[in-house]
Order: C-alpha cells, then sequence, then structure tokens
C-alpha cells in the first residue's frame, strides 16, 4: 500500500510499481498508457470536471465558437498567440484542436492557476473544478461547452499484472464484488412494516399492486406473534412486511404502505446488492 500524488499513482502502476492504484480519471486521461487499463471509472467521490475558464470581463465570450474568434483577434492584432494556463497539456491541446483552435500556447502552471489571467502569465485557463467558486472568487466563467472531462476517483490496474497471477486476480474479483454491491447498496432502501391482514397471500397481493413496492424480487411477508409477556399466542390478522425499493420511489412506497393499512413503519439503508454476477469483473476478464 503506497500513499502517493495522483499523478504518481499512474506512474507506479504504469511501471509495474502497483498492481492497481486509485486516482482521479482526468489524470488518467491525461496521462494514458498502453500498460495501464481503467478497471473501474466511477467510484463515487471526488467529482469534478476540467474546464475551459475565461476572464469574466470578455463579455462578448460564452462557447467554444467565440474563443476561437478571439484566438483569431489575438493573432491578428496582438501579433501573439492566446496564452492558456493548464496542468493538462495532453487534453488541452485535443480538445483545442478539436473546436478548431489552433494558434495557442499552454503555459506550465503549477498551484492554484486561478490567479493566472489576473497576474497576466495568461489570457485564460484550463483547469479543474468541483463548484465554480474559485473561479468565481478569481471573476472567471465556464464556458457553455468548455467541459473537457468529467472526473471521480477511479480504479486503474497494470494490464500484465493480473494475467499470470491467479491468487492477485482473485482478490480484485473480492475487491470489485464490494465496490458494485456497495454502489448497488446506495440506491435503495428496506422498508419493513406492520400490516393487518387474513392471510400472508392478500397482503402480498396488496403489497405488489404498486409498482414501487414491488421489490426487487416481491416483499416478502411474515406473521407477527405477541410480544406480551402474558401471552405467547399468534397475534392474529397482522403480518410484518420487507420490501427493498429503490430510494427515489422511497415516500411514495411508504405512504402506499400507509394506504393499505400499514404502521410501525421503518426504513434501513441497504449496504450491499451483490447481483448474479459481478459486472465489472467481467469486463476486466474480457480486457484481459
Amino acid at each position: 500500500m503506497l500513499f502517493q500524488r495522483v499523478n504518481d499513482v499512474v506512474y507506479k502502476v504504469i511501471d509495474g510499481t502497483a498492481q492497481l492504484g486509485i486516482t482521479g480519471y482526468d489524470v488518467v486521461r491525461e496521462n494514458s498508457h498502453s500498460g495501464m487499463i481503467v478497471i473501474h471509472d466511477h467510484l463515487g467521490y471526488g467529482q469534478c470536471s476540467l474546464v475551459v475558464a475565461v476572464p469574466e470581463s470578455w463579455i462578448d465570450v460564452s462557447n467554444m465558437m467565440d474563443l476561437v474568434d478571439v484566438a483569431l483577434d489575438f493573432r491578428e492584432f496582438q501579433h501573439r498567440n492566446i496564452r492558456i494556463a493548464t496542468k493538462y497539456p495532453v487534453l488541452s491541446r485535443e480538445f483545442l484542436h478539436q473546436h478548431g483552435i489552433h494558434h495557442f500556447t499552454l503555459v506550465k502552471a503549477e498551484g492554484a492557476i486561478e490567479a493566472a489571467p489576473l497576474i497576466g502569465y495568461a489570457d485564460l485557463i484550463i483547469d479543474l473544478t468541483q463548484t465554480g467558486t474559485t473561479l468565481r472568487e478569481n471573476h472567471l466563467k465556464i464556458l457553455s461547452d468548455g467541459v473537457i472531462v468529467e472526473s471521480q476517483a477511479c480504479l486503474i490496474g497494470h494490464r500484465n499484472a493480473f494475467k499470470d497471477d491467479v491468487k492477485a486476480l482473485n482478490t480484485l474479483r473480492q475487491l470489485l464484488e464490494f465496490i458494485d454491491a456497495t454502489h448497488n447498496g446506495r440506491r435503495y432502501s428496506q422498508i419493513t412494516a406492520n400490516i393487518i391482514g387474513d392471510t400472508a397471500r392478500e397482503v402480498a397481493e396488496k403489497v405488489s399492486q404498486y409498482p414501487a413496492t414491488c421489490g426487487l424480487q416481491g416483499p416478502s411477508i411474515s406473521p407477527m406473534f405477541n410480544s406480551s409477556a402474558n401471552s405467547n399466542q399468534n397475534t392474529p390478522g397482522w403480518f410484518t412486511v420487507n420490501v427493498v425499493v429503490a430510494n427515489e420511489n422511497l415516500l411514495a412506497a411508504v405512504e402506499y404502505l400507509r394506504d393499505i393499512g400499514g404502521t410501525q413503519t421503518i426504513v434501513s439503508p441497504v449496504r450491499y446488492v451483490f447481483q448474479h454476477e459481478g459486472e465489472t469483473y467481467l469486463r476486466l476478464l474480457q480486457h484481459l
């Protein structure tokens, strides 16, 4: 286990020092290499965007087509290329060429480069942003079509590290199983409610009539027992319903269970949902 800077993580994986690495997808795209494979490109945290940002004072510049005109004006009237501060020369050059901008100079920058236009060593910037707050504080605006890469933490690996290492491959399989199950689990909640009814089948039919409470494969129904210290007899007519629902349907599901007599409803987060097969692991095997 090595703790490295995001760029060094990529280098360690490429040269085989590390079999796996977690870094930003923007860094991976900037340093693409045949020896590296992206195993999982959305781990669900560290979200940010690589964007083109220009000074707010450029009121007539709102998209990349406008920037093409600005670059030509710099060339024609100021007799120089437009200067762009960035830490991502490969992605920046590729994006600018795609949009017809060929007369530019990339200025290598370290640290906070949002101040580059204010200081004067660049005319605009291409940099990462998460909320846009820092850009606004430095009087910069993002072009409407200026998002180069949507990035977040991703899992990468050395392409040949697992081909002949069965133990390492099995460890990776377990890791991917938990990652996929965690992502799946975040989408669902488990509802437990008590509902009165004549039979378990009757209660199950009522619950299943509404799409939001059908669950992953239907609800499970269990008879309730009287917990009173003075009686060990079954409490007639009461059943406990357990159903897993999508989070976007959670409130609708709770309200429907209320309508059909549900009470004492409990909602619990779902930690893992394991599918029949690990999708990410199967995709990895195809690449290997």
